[in-house]
C-alpha cells in the first residue's frame, strides 16, 4: 500500500510542477549559403523541395505525400503519411514574402495532434550569398508539457533544423 502512496505522490507532484513549465516551444537555427538570395528562396518558396533536404523527409523513404493548390503560393498543402518516425500530418502555406520569407502552418496529426508556426527566412548577406534561418514556435499543453522535462524537444528540433540547412546548403551549392 506504500508504494502506491508514493506512486500517487509521484504523479501529483509532476502534475503540479507541470502547472509552472512554460508551455512555448521555438527553436530557430541558420546557415550561409553561398548562392544569391533570388535563388535561395525561389528553391525553398516550394514545399515540395523539402523533400530534397529536410531532416524528416530521409525518416521514412516510403512515406505517402499529397499535395493540394498552387506549390509555392498559399493555401498549397503538403499531407503526409509515413512511418512511426514522421507520423501524420500537413503543412500549409500561409504567406509568401517574396524574397524573404516563407510562412507554413503544420498540423500533425499522429503520433499525437499538435500545431506549429513554421518559417524559412532569407538574408541577403551580400551579392553572392545568403543567410537562411529555418524556426518554428508551437506549444505543448497541460500535461503534456511535463515531457520538457525529460527531452529537450527544443534543441532536438533545432538540431534537425541544423541538418536540413546543411542539406540545403549541398542541394544548393553542388
Amino acid at each position: 500500500m506504500i508504494v502506491v502512496y508514493i506512486l500517487v505522490g509521484i504523479i501529483v507532484a509532476l502534475l503540479l510542477i507541470a502547472l509552472v513549465i512554460p508551455k512555448e516551444m521555438n527553436a530557430t537555427r541558420d546557415i550561409i549559403i553561398n548562392k544569391p538570395v533570388g535563388e535561395v528562396f525561389n528553391y525553398i518558396k516550394y514545399l515540395r523541395n523539402q523533400h530534397n533536404y529536410s531532416k524528416w523527409a530521409t525518416l521514412d523513404p516510403n512515406m505517402k505525400n499529397e499535395y493540394r493548390g498552387t506549390d509555392g503560393a498559399p493555401g498549397f498543402v503538403n499531407s503526409w503519411t509515413g512511418n512511426k518516425k514522421v507520423g501524420q500530418g500537413e503543412q500549409e502555406i500561409t504567406g509568401v514574402e517574396e524574397g524573404k520569407a516563407l510562412h507554413t502552418d503544420l498540423r500533425f496529426i499522429k503520433p499525437f495532434k499538435s500545431f506549429a508556426k513554421s518559417s524559412i527566412r532569407t538574408e541577403a548577406v551580400d551579392a553572392g550569398s545568403t543567410r537562411v534561418s529555418w524556426g518554428f514556435e508551437s506549444k505543448m499543453n497541460y500535461p503534456m508539457n511535463i515531457m520538457k522535462l525529460f527531452m529537450n524537444m527544443e534543441k532536438m528540433i533545432g538540431n534537425d533544423f541544423s541538418t536540413g540547412l546543411q542539406n540545403l546548403k549541398n542541394v544548393l551549392e553542388k
